[in-house]
């Protein structure tokens, strides 16, 4: 089923650009913190990362180098026109040296920047793979979410009715306890309270209830 999944979101993303997910503090917000618990996921977003990490540090390592190559370059110029005014080895070490320094600045860059244009497709690839793992873990989460839903909305459903029994029960048994204390209290007066080990008096708390219904009334005037 997965795998079949898998060949629709693929149908799904042909010809989208998909941004770059651990960019985006939304998309870490999906996993609510259980990214632990999702070990492809977490590989994906950790071998994309650093990738990231690499394009990052390759174009500030260049930019570093060209200032390098710049400043070595504009040293050279005067050298060059001191040497062409007499023979000088100190300064002709020193230009060599400038020489060889810049040489291995063009070599560098160019590795850089080889690696630079591979960079791309390489995140590309591992972003449409965790988009894929992505699109995965949310179907799974939406289904398992949806189960839980119906779960949770049949029992809320069976707890209402239960609900509504036991307020039907409760509301005879304390009209049958009315009646019974009433015949009581009639027969022995206020002593059956103690005679019966009640903890409450039914007819007192029957009317306390009607006092702040009156009351409530009175309040909304």
């Amino acid at each position: 089923m997965v795998g079949d999944k898998s060949e629709l979101y693929e149908q799904a993303l042909a010809g989208k650009k998909v941004p770059v997910l651990t960019l985006d503090n939304k998309w870490y917000k999906l996993f609510n913190n259980n990214l632990a618990e999702l070990p492809r996921i977490q590989e994906l977003e950790k071998r994309l990362n650093e990738l990231i990490q690499r394009q990052g540090q390759l174009n500030v390592d260049s930019k570093n180098i060209k200032k390098l190559k710049k400043k070595l370059m504009d040293e050279i110029v005067p050298m060059a026109n001191e040497l062409e005014q007499g023979r000088n080895k100190s300064l002709e070490k020193k230009l060599d040296d400038h020489k060889r320094l810049i040489e291995e600045c063009n070599e560098k860059l160019e590795l850089y920047q080889d690696e630079l244009l591979d960079l791309p497709g390489q995140i590309e690839q591992i972003n449409h793979a965790l988009m894929l793992s992505t699109m995965n873990y949310c179907y799974e989460s939406m289904q398992e979410n949806t189960r839980q839903i119906v779960e949770i909305a049949q029992w809320v459903k069976y707890i209402r009715i239960e609900l509504k029994k036991n307020l039907v029960r409760k509301q005879e048994m304390e009209y049958q306890n009315r009646q019974i204390y009433s015949y009581m209290h009639d027969l022995f007066g206020a002593d059956v309270i103690d005679l019966f080990d009640m903890q409450y008096d039914p007819l007192a708390t029957d009317q306390q209830k009607k006092a702040d219904g009156n009351g409530s009334g009175t309040g909304k005037e």
